[in-house]
């Protein structure tokens, strides 16, 4: 029989994952990075099947076949049937003797606290948002796009700055100039040349993300439609964790906020600071904070939680991945 870790740790996203093999005292064993994890598009088990090569790797190097529990904090787990199906999926693997899947956002939240208490707003590709406490209560979005009311993330600025630029040259809109630093970006002389290249796919879809940037830049340089849409931006993300706090009656509460993905961790002043002055009118206890730390510590740390690991085992896999 193979010797056992206390927790396996999994974050996986869409474009990466990362593992951690974790002992009963908090030092880890093994890590391991593969590629990404997108259940919506090759299906549940071709999704989980992508996990087993960087999972056996982490085990080998760490001299372990099994965890105790298994802590995965995945992409596209948006929902709760998703999570249930997700855990029956890596419970069958015998990874673990215990699963627990959840939103790949709880790792975020989970890192940058002390103890599972607080508010994550998560803002890369989409945006998501998720709070609990350490009675198990949870808050969470179905943070499924327009469809369950999100609005924000790099893809929904990067369309919202075309909609404003393209209704600038045309006449319909008023005049920004995005109109003339979004094609400018693609090396296009108007908006009409970049509407056609997207259309055309002369400009990959995927490529459109790298307008948010652009965007932040002709806010900062003054532009009022940017600055508009970077405002709209900074008012979703405090609505969201306002929500949050209240579902978990933390409003009135010293309770941490924490911002993450590439969005906020960017830290444009702008979005920064219009994010504070709005948390501090709605939930004046909050106290925000940027996120740095490797989601996969959250996972891990959660996996301590659960396994009701001391004290002194959660700081020292804390340092362990803040060195």
């Amino acid at each position: 029989m193979g010797l056992t870790a206390s927790v396996l740790a999994i974050d996986a996203g869409n474009s990466k994952t990362d593992v951690a093999v974790v002992a009963a005292d908090g030092n880890v064993l093994a890590t391991a990075r593969g590629g990404g994890f997108r259940p919506p598009a090759v299906g549940v088990e071709t999704a989980v099947d992508t996990l087993a090569e960087t999972i056996s790797r982490a085990y080998t190097t760490a001299g372990v076949t099994s965890a105790d529990h298994v802590s995965a904090c995945l992409a596209n787990a948006d929902l709760p049937i998703e999570e249930r199906q997700l855990a029956t999926a890596l419970h069958a693997r015998a990874w673990g003797t215990t699963v627990d899947v959840r939103n790949d956002t709880f790792a975020i939240l989970r890192a940058g606290v002390a103890e599972p208490r607080g508010v994550a707003v998560v803002c890369g590709a989409g945006i998501n948002c998720v709070g609990m406490r350490p009675d198990g209560r949870t808050a969470r979005f179905p943070a499924l796009g327009r469809i369950s009311g999100d609005w924000g993330g790099g893809w929904g600025l990067a369309e919202e700055a075309l909609w404003y630029a393209a209704r600038a040259e045309d006449g319909r809109g008023e005049a920004t100039a995005l109109s003339h630093t979004l094609p400018a970006h693609f090396g296009l002389a108007s908006m009409y040349a970049l509407i056609e290249a997207l259309h055309l796919n002369r400009v990959d879809h995927h490529r459109r993300h790298e307008l948010t940037p652009v965007l932040f830049r002709t806010a900062a340089d003054g532009d009022p439609i940017a600055r508009t849409i970077v405002d709209r931006l900074a008012n979703e993300v405090v609505t969201m964790a306002t929500v949050a706090l209240t579902r978990l009656d933390l409003l009135d509460e010293e309770t941490p906020v924490l911002l993450g993905g590439s969005v906020l961790a960017a830290r444009h002043p702008q979005l920064d600071d219009t994010i504070h002055a709005l948390l501090s009118t709605r939930a004046p206890k909050a106290t925000p904070q940027v996120v740095t730390a490797s989601p996969v510590l959250g996972a891990a740390l959660l996996g301590l939680d659960q396994v009701r690991a001391s004290a002194q085992a959660q700081e020292t896999l804390r340092a362990h991945f803040e060195r």
